[in-house]
């Protein structure tokens, strides 16, 4: 039996569909009142819980074999955000306390490339860039950084772990939409998109799928897996949007600076409005720091082979047309 936590997010419900494809046992920790649609029609377990309530894990953990743990919160609004960070840090803790109890085989976190140290342009990112939670830009990279060493920890108390980090993430299956999806939507719909000059390494939902299920077989104890797949501009991805689609938007580059200067405001009008944010000062960070980021230790030992940008941009293209009547709305969503 596998159990997955945040089975309803983007990557989860990959997950899911991944592991039932290839004829695996399923279990889903879902919170009580959580939308179910992304797993409408698969042979799930649901099993209500909720990380913060220790009560409630045991029941979830009863004869499992490997634990998939990617339940979290991910926010690129600037401030400390407490609920984020108990969900991310104290959440994680008690899975793992959870999965030594249960005596499980195996446990594979989720950690994130934002909990590594960001490291100056020129240099490859990879596994040898440590963690760190104390020069972290923002609570969101502090919380995944601190939760990956509290997992790493627990190697010293018998439990067998492995971590995986993905990079930015795109591809079907995104119901809640992720900030790639709803940017992909708004492109559909022939929305006008502001840009900036900047890039990251984005790859699809089904390869970070994929690279967790190879981790939980292949991977080393204790060890972290980068997820990465193709580092492309913001204007690449419109251009290549535009060309799939067929639908014509305008698309305008807005000076770094100057959209910098915006981001100090953007926070206070996207709370005041109850927005989903995108402009920030994180974002834009993100898109103008060091992107070059390797998968060469996933490939060579677990085997890890993400499939072109180009093809993820495509599905998520059709996905996204073929199912927008089922996207979880903002108020009901993660």
């Amino acid at each position: 039996m596998n159990l997955v936590t945040g089975a309803t997010g983007h990557i989860g419900n990959g997950l899911v569909r991944s592991l039932v494809a290839k004829g695996e046992r399923v279990r889903a920790l879902i919170l009580p009142g959580e939308d179910t649609t992304c797993l409408d029609g698969l042979p799930v377990e649901l099993v209500h819980g909720d990380v913060l309530k220790v009560d409630t894990l045991p029941r979830a953990f009863e004869g499992v074999r490997y634990v998939y743990h990617l339940a979290g919160m991910i926010s690129i609004l600037p401030g400390r955000d407490s609920r984020m960070e108990r969900v991310n840090v104290l959440g994680t803790q008690n899975v793992v306390s959870a999965a030594l109890q249960a005596n499980v085989c195996r446990l594979i976190y989720t950690s994130s490339i934002h909990a590594i140290n960001r490291a100056p342009h020129g240099r490859v990112i990879d596994e040898h860039t440590p963690f760190d939670p104390v020069n972290a830009i923002s609570s969101y990279d502090r919380s995944k950084a601190i939760a990956s060493l509290a997992v790493q920890a627990a190697v010293c108390e018998g439990l067998d772990v492995v971590l995986v980090c993905p990079t930015g993430v795109i591809g079907p299956y995104d119901y809640r939409l992720s900030e790639m999806g709803r940017l992909i939507l708004d492109c559909i719909d022939r929305k006008p998109q502001l840009y900036v000059d900047g890039a990251y390494d984005f790859v699809d939902v089904r390869d970070v799928a994929d690279g967790l299920a190879l981790a939980c077989e292949r991977g080393k104890t204790g060890q972290s897996y980068i997820l990465s797949g193709e580092q492309i501009s913001v204007r690449s991805i419109l251009q290549s949007v535009l060309e799939i689609t067929g639908e014509r938007f305008s698309m305008l580059r807005i000076p770094i600076g100057v959209a910098r200067f915006f981001a100090v405001f953007t926070p206070l009008y996207y709370r005041l409005r109850r927005l989903r944010p995108r402009i920030t000062s994180y974002s834009l960070e993100t898109l103008v720091s060091n992107s070059r980021i390797s998968h060469e230790r996933a490939a060579n030992e677990l085997g890890y082979q993400p499939r072109p940008l180009g093809e993820s941009l495509a599905d998520t293209v059709h996905w996204l047309r073929q199912n927008r009547h089922l996207l979880v709305s903002p108020a009901r969503g993660a």
